[in-house]
């Protein structure tokens, strides 16, 4: 069972998500709010594993708000507007939900939450990756990669602050060790971990100054994720 909670400033909203949650078996909905403070003064007593938030609330952005919160607190966008979405992945949100949605859409959603959840349950954390480059082991940081970038039968990682890391590996191998949610193949010659992208226009991704092409056999993969 996963315990949540929804925050919306319209109580129509709030009355859909309820009854949409009464109608999954595994969702606790244990409490709607109107306002980001009394939501934040519930949470530090009684933490949820799983949030439904509108982004645009009075005071408190949405975005902002999520980000006060324990790292490992899932998320589910609910907003009007769709330029918030790749926003909303940034902070690696569960899923974005564009307002007016069906139950259908919602259930996507959730089911997502609940795949979540059994890979923590299931998994260690990914956090770092090991790889050998320069006859020396190294040990990254995922959250420190910007880009891999595939080489014929090499691989170059561009790292945040560092010097890239070229090694001796397949695209297909170094993608096997890498945790799915977090990193998507957008291009044959390309991994980007999903939550560095500032935006997508034109068939390209850009993450901080590198901008990326979407291969056209990527193309499917990328629209269904964002």
């Amino acid at each position: 069972m996963i315990k949540a909670i929804a925050i919306d400033d319209e109580p129509l909203a709030l009355k859909i998500i309820t009854h949409f949650c009464s109608q999954v078996n595994y969702i606790d909905l244990e409490k709607t709010f109107t306002k980001t403070d009394e939501a934040l003064k519930y949470l530090e007593k009684f933490p949820a594993q799983l949030l439904f938030l509108d982004i645009q609330m009075p005071g408190k952005n949405g975005l902002d708000f999520y980000k006060m919160l324990p790292p490992d607190t899932m998320v589910i966008f609910t907003t009007a507007y769709s330029e918030y979405a790749v926003e909303g992945f940034n902070v690696n949100a569960i899923d974005y939900l564009l307002k007016p949605f069906s139950f259908e859409r919602f259930l996507t959603a959730v089911e997502k939450a609940s795949k979540e959840q059994r890979s923590r349950q299931t998994k260690p954390e990914h956090s770092h990756l090991l790889v050998r480059a320069d006859y020396k082991l190294h040990r990254l940081e995922l959250d420190d990669i910007l880009l891999i970038e595939g080489l014929d039968d090499y691989i170059r990682i561009h790292l945040r602050s560092k010097s890239p890391i070229t090694a001796r590996l397949s695209m297909k191998g170094i993608l096997e060790k890498l945790p799915s949610p977090d990193f998507l193949r957008v291009h044959r010659s390309y991994i980007i971990p999903v939550k560095k992208v500032k935006s997508i226009y034109n068939k390209t991704i850009q993450i901080e100054d590198f901008v990326i092409p979407i291969g056209e056999t990527y193309k499917d993969v990328v629209n269904t994720y964002f």
